[in-house]
């Protein structure tokens, strides 16, 4: 384990833990949303930091990681959201037809974001509606649950929808940087360990 797969593993953690906050409590860190979301249209980064624009990026995914590691506050819909994404992401490697598909609607909401910004709704609703029209038709799909209310509100799901497109992407990156299944199960204390450092020079502005 690395600090790039672990910055990639935060990514991962950060998404699903936003995808939660939606769900539940109708409303997220921005700062935190901006960067994931921002992550889907950064595929040619220098690094993975880069990816989120700098460590800060993944601050939020950094302390999720940590709590889901240590068990202090471990939330298990968390977990079982990282763990189906990784699965969609394995199923992903196998389908150029969807890969295709995911780059030109990529491009396209790219065009929108440059235009709008990573915040505007349209920007969510684009990369939403690409999520359900590609991902969504793979098995084993993400069960979301959380409050009626919210799950009940078409804006609400497109922006969990692309949250979960950004989890996508960041379980894509932890592939291509070497990480894989016994990494998870097996160096789990180095890796909390590892992102106590980032968050330490994400909290000291090194990112």
């Amino acid at each position: 384990m690395n600090e790039s797969q672990v910055i990639a593993l935060a990514g991962l953690t950060q998404a699903a833990t936003l995808v939660r906050a939606l769900a539940t409590e109708g409303r997220c860190d921005a700062a935190a949303l901006e960067a994931s979301l921002g992550s889907i249209f950064r595929i040619d980064a220098e690094s993975a930091a880069a990816v989120y624009g700098g460590l800060d990026g993944v601050r939020v995914g950094m302390r999720a990681l940590i709590a889901q590691i240590d068990g202090t506050r471990r939330d298990l819909a968390v977990t079982q959201i990282v763990l189906t994404l990784l699965r969609i992401e394995r199923r992903l490697a196998r389908r150029a037809d969807l890969r295709q598909r995911l780059q030109d609607g990529i491009l396209s909401a790219q065009r929108q974001a440059e235009h709008f910004g990573l915040g505007h709704a349209a920007v969510s609703a684009r990369l939403g509606e690409l999520y359900a029209q590609t991902l969504s038709t793979v098995r084993p799909r993400v069960v979301v649950t959380g409050n009626p209310l919210h799950l009940q509100q078409p804006a609400q799901v497109e922006r969990i929808r692309a949250v979960l497109l950004a989890g996508v992407r960041a379980a894509v990156l932890w592939r291509q940087l070497g990480g894989n299944h016994w990494g998870l199960l097996f160096q789990r204390r180095q890796c909390a360990m590892l992102a106590r450092g980032l968050l330490s020079r994400a909290t000291l502005g090194g990112g």
